[in-house]
């Protein structure tokens, strides 16, 4: 299997990487602030618009970030779009996105309505009217219990989800299903393992962790499964199916 960079997977890595440097070049200079506008903030946020949902895909939290998707775009998305041709999978990359997005968002609507069912009206009127400006100013309140419920009320509303995350993992699942016994391997594993295991073994990690909610763990490892789910059963419709796609 070559390591030729497909047309479709060129593209999204030209675009990913200008959004990339245009965003942190236009926020460090305080011309515009792409994080605010472009990264997807969750529907019951204030920040919240519509188009974010595209846009977000093309928005990444860091150097580490990019590499690592923009890595996995190229050694799993060349095989797929060569395999599948350019609509294909360019239609296979952005409906596991979406699927990341409307797993994440399903997630987020349960765990938000409990942490507002364990709030008073009081409490919620009270974050919503001054808690994040307090915040973003590097101030909190000085009652332990209610500055902890402030850090989740902000965390619920004002932290966004950025990258291609889910698109990605999406990728990883195609890839396990149609090349089987191509051995992979992690970097701090160097050991190589079929994609046939590798990638349930990765999902098995990824829902661990989506579970366990470490404080440590900004991940959004739903949207990651999300994704994957999406991809999955995209590739059983096509295979039950004709996809209606032509190279």
């Amino acid at each position: 299997m070559g390591l030729r960079i497909t047309d479709v997977v060129k593209n999204l890595l030209i675009i990913n990487i200008l959004m990339f440097v245009g965003s942190n070049v236009l926020t460090s200079s305080e011309i515009f602030d792409a994080n605010r506008m472009l990264a997807l903030y969750y529907p019951n946020s204030p920040l919240f618009q519509p188009y974010q949902i595209v846009t977000h895909f093309f928005m990444h939290g860091g150097f580490t970030h990019i590499l690592f998707n923009m890595f996995a775009l190229v050694m799993f998305g060349s095989p797929l779009e060569a395999l599948w041709g350019g609509k294909k999978f360019l239609f296979f990359y952005f409906f596991s996105a979406l699927g990341a997005v409307a797993l994440s968002f399903g997630i987020h609507y349960f765990e938000y309505a409990h942490f507002l069912s364990q709030l008073t009206p009081e409490q919620i009127q009270l974050f919503a009217k001054e808690g994040y400006d307090a915040l973003s100013k590097g101030y909190n309140y000085e009652n332990g219990s209610l500055a902890e419920l402030n850090l989740k009320y902000y965390s619920y509303n004002y932290v966004p989800m950025v990258g291609a995350s889910g698109a990605i993992f999406g990728l990883l699942l195609a890839f396990g299903m149609k090349f089987p016994n191509v051995e992979l391997m992690l970097i701090f594993l160097p050991i190589p393992i079929k994609a046939k295991y590798f990638i349930p073994i990765l999902m098995v990690f990824e829902l661990t962790l989506g579970i366990a909610q470490f404080s440590w763990d900004n991940i959004a490892h739903f949207a990651h499964l999300g994704g994957a789910l999406f991809g999955f059963l995209l590739i059983l419709y096509w295979r039950k199916f004709d996809s209606g796609f032509q190279h």
